[in-house]
């Protein structure tokens, strides 16, 4: 990637993650990055396609390692059924050790989530990853109802984002912000014991 681009990518990721996209104009964002705006036009198009590429530059890494990992657990299992802990792992470790190297990034999905735009990048990002993810679930918890997984999938996904993006509520338990491993650990354990969980009363299979 030139370094024309890879400027306009750093300075619409951190700007973004700053203010949001709303409020993020492509003027600002040239500005930033020291740039015209046909550079931004040449390489992008336009304001949306400039933030799927800041996506994407984070996505794709993000979604091989995640599989890499799935992958193994798959092999070391065999036809039996999958472990839900390694599952969640294999989903929570890639987002943490980007989220660690790129915090700038872990902003602007915070502001993706404040501004209701987090369906669209999903759908455009992470869905055929996310796909794999829900049928490893429902191998590794084949008791549940459909209806009831998708649910504990949902929360999953939000549980993660408040651990990777969000502050912690009391002081003490803050730590080391960069130091993302003891939280995954303990959202495996928390979530890997709800996935486990009974189904709700009334759900039906």
């Amino acid at each position: 990637m030139n370094d024309t681009k890879e400027k306009i990518l750093d300075a619409a990721e951190r700007l973004i993650g700053e203010q949001g996209y709303a409020a993020t104009s492509l003027r600002q964002v040239i500005a930033a990055a020291g740039v015209n705006l046909a550079a931004v036009h040449y390489h992008f198009g336009s304001k949306e396609e400039l933030l799927d590429a800041v996506v994407v530059r984070k996505a794709v890494p993000v979604n091989e390692a995640r599989l890499a990992r799935l992958d193994r657990v798959e092999a070391e299992a065999g036809s039996g059924p999958l472990d839900v802990e390694k599952v969640l792992e294999s989903f929570f470790i890639p987002a943490a050790e980007m989220a660690r190297r790129s915090p700038e990034f872990v902003r602007l999905i915070g502001r993706m989530l404040t501004e209701g735009m987090m369906p669209r990048i999903v759908e455009r990002h992470f869905q055929a990853a996310g796909l794999r993810f829900v049928n490893a679930l429902r191998r590794a918890t084949p008791e549940l109802p459909q209806e009831e997984l998708m649910w504990r999938i949902h929360f999953t996904v939000g549980a993660m984002a408040h651990a990777v993006c969000g502050v912690p509520i009391f002081p003490r338990m803050a730590g080391d912000p960069a130091d993302l491993e003891p939280r995954m650990k303990r959202l495996v354990t928390f979530l890997g014991a709800g996935f486990r969980a009974a189904a709700t009363a009334g759900e039906e299979k």
